[in-house]
């Protein structure tokens, strides 16, 4: 279960997380009988903007492979290898 304090935001794909998690935000969804008005527009793209700047940094962490597979190595030289990869990634 997810902390109520935490605020979730999520893709418009996951509209029953209200029901899940009270203090959740995703973008609304427009359907045949009632468009989308400016001000839902705009909180659309606020949101997504917020979940862009998310998801670049979530791959830029999986881009090195050293942070997200286990160190197989002696820890004393951990420190010179993620020099390394970062230099030359």
């Amino acid at each position: 279960m997810i902390n109520p304090i935490i605020q979730v935001v999520t893709d418009s794909g996951y509209q029953g997380i209200k029901k899940i998690h009270s203090n959740s935000k995703h973008p609304k969804k427009r359907s045949k009988k009632s468009p989308l008005t400016k001000q839902d527009k705009a909180q659309n793209r606020e949101i997504s903007q917020g979940r862009i700047l998310n998801e670049n940094v979530i791959g830029l962490i999986k881009r090195f492979k050293i942070i997200s597979d286990r160190c197989r190595n002696r820890r004393k030289r951990l420190g010179f290898k993620m020099q390394f990869n970062s230099r030359h990634s």
